[in-house]
């Protein structure tokens, strides 16, 4: 995967609150959470929770699915899994060459 994909997917989860949110995300499984729900969760303003969750969807991280009223974030856990095996692919690689 390209490292400028990878950087901005680990930029974003830099954040305190995003990662927050993140994390809320990935335990709601499959399904997703609703943006209220994750608002009255973690007690963010909702301007607040929308720019980060803004930054999430952009690096790919989440995706949004609206059901009538109710907009839901839902983890996409194959980006999530480019990112670990991003970082763990060489893991150890120069260890025997020293």
């Amino acid at each position: 995967m390209n490292t400028e994909i990878i950087a901005k997917a680990l930029k974003e989860l830099g954040h305190p609150t995003r990662l927050m949110i993140y994390k809320s995300v990935i335990r709601a499984g499959h399904q997703g959470i609703a943006v209220g729900g994750l608002q009255e969760k973690l007690a963010i303003p909702g301007s607040t929770l929308s720019h980060h969750i803004s930054g999430l969807a952009s690096a790919g991280l989440i995706s949004q699915r609206r059901e009538g009223r109710t907009l839901f974030c839902v983890a996409e856990y194959q980006k999530l899994d480019s990112v670990i095996a991003y970082l763990q692919d060489e893991c150890c690689a120069d260890e025997n060459q020293q």
